[in-house]
């Protein structure tokens, strides 16, 4: 998501300048014309936690149903969780240069369950709330889609299988995993077999 330089609304979604011609657009090309996927990292825990809890719901966030979201004042389009709202803003980015049908993967996502006293919002309920309901979200049938893609699935992959307990930097990035690293459970995910969306670690 650090390649956009607007987000919100999702209609304004557009790619930094000192890139968008130089870098995204021959990429958008070659991905066009191979037929092939534009991959995403979409976390939206980290524009929640950039956002203090100021503009955007902890519901908003964490994909719970129900929640009033906003519209889209120059689309018109509902949004009812952050995460479509991210993922429909890099749709738009990639139509501001002209590619419209370019298939995205999720190819991380995920909810810390601890993090520092600064982390709002990391903990064990809120990753258990967030991953199972982005389950749910991405495997509903038929396909939810987004707002500006109905309809349309989207391949999903949780960050991550394991916590990576000797990595350095905030206490947040040793806890992304739904297991420990002795391979112990962190909180439960349910994950069906037949389901599109798979978990990882890097």
């Amino acid at each position: 998501m650090g390649v956009l330089a607007t987000s919100y609304p999702p209609s304004a979604g557009t790619f930094q300048p000192n890139i968008a011609t130089s870098i995204m657009a021959p990429l958008l090309n070659f991905l066009d014309s191979t037929q092939s996927h534009f991959m995403v990292n979409v976390y939206p825990y980290f524009a929640y936690l950039a956002d203090g809890g100021t503009h955007i719901s902890l519901n908003f966030a964490l994909i719970e149903p129900n929640t009033t979201g906003f519209t889209d004042a120059n689309t018109g389009l509902h949004y009812s969780c952050l995460l479509d709202a991210m993922i429909d803003a890099t749709i738009y980015a990639m139509k501001s240069l002209n590619y419209s049908d370019i298939p995205l993967v999720i190819t991380e996502s995920g909810w810390p369950s601890m993090g520092d006293p600064t982390e709002i919002g990391a903990s064990a309920t809120n990753a258990a709330i967030y991953n199972n309901n982005l389950i749910k979200h991405v495997n509903s049938q038929p396909p939810l889609g987004t707002p500006l893609r109905p309809g349309v699935a989207f391949d999903t992959y949780i960050f991550a299988l394991f916590n990576e307990d000797l990595k350095p930097g905030p206490v947040s990035e040793r806890h992304w995993g739904l297991f420990y690293p002795n391979m112990s459970q962190v909180y439960t995910v349910n994950v069906e077999l037949d389901s599109q969306i798979t978990t990882v670690s890097k």
